[in-house]
């Protein structure tokens, strides 16, 4: 394989070094309320173009069969979503021990816990050969199930703390009300 053909196969992972590359150079062009506007550019339209392309390029027929392999979406769902951040978990207990910055520990544990990003895990897959069509559904799942997750189980937090202070309060009235009237019988027992 020629010098020339090899570039073209690994475009991808040279625009990413490339990219560094220039950020490192000169980091003003990216930031925000930059240039690049990267709130507007990264946020909206280059994921949105991403999405447009992979939907583009796929097949119905490819997007249904891809569907029908529950084993690998389980396998992948499983692997980002609980094996993954346990590994980052009993990483960063090893780093904990290193004069490591807390705060970037607190980082990484947060974006271990984070499903990949849907235009990455869908490019990077496009641009080995991979299942495109998975990559595309289960970085899609992946985001809804994360997000979901924290809305119930902040839901389930909310509503379980009311109803405990709830209980607290009509516990407090009848406990309250229980030992009134027993102290009142027991003063006036020594009238």
């Amino acid at each position: 394989m020629g010098l020339l053909e090899r570039l073209r196969k690994e475009w991808f992972i040279l625009g990413i070094v490339l990219v560094i590359a220039v950020a490192r150079l000169e980091p003003g062009v990216g930031v925000k309320g930059g240039p690049l506007k990267p709130e507007i550019t990264i946020t909206y339209i280059a994921v949105s173009a991403i999405f447009f392309n992979s939907g583009l390029s796929l097949k119905t027929e490819e997007l249904t069969s891809a569907l029908m392999h529950v084993k690998l979406h389980l396998f992948v769902q499983i692997f980002t979503l609980v094996f993954f951040p346990t590994a980052i978990w009993v990483f960063l207990q090893l780093l904990s021990i290193t004069p490591i910055n807390e705060w970037l520990l607190k980082g990484l544990q947060t974006v271990g816990c984070m499903p990949p990003p849907v235009s990455s895990a869908v490019i990077l897959t496009k641009a080995v050969g991979g299942n495109e069509a998975a990559a595309i559904f289960n970085s899609a799942f992946g985001s809804f199930l994360v997000s979901n997750t924290v809305f119930i189980a902040s839901d389930l937090i909310v509503s379980f703390l009311t109803v405990l202070l709830v209980f607290l309060y009509f516990f407090h009235i009848i406990v309250g009300g229980i030992l009134t009237f027993r102290w009142q019988k027991f003063e006036s027992s020594f009238s």
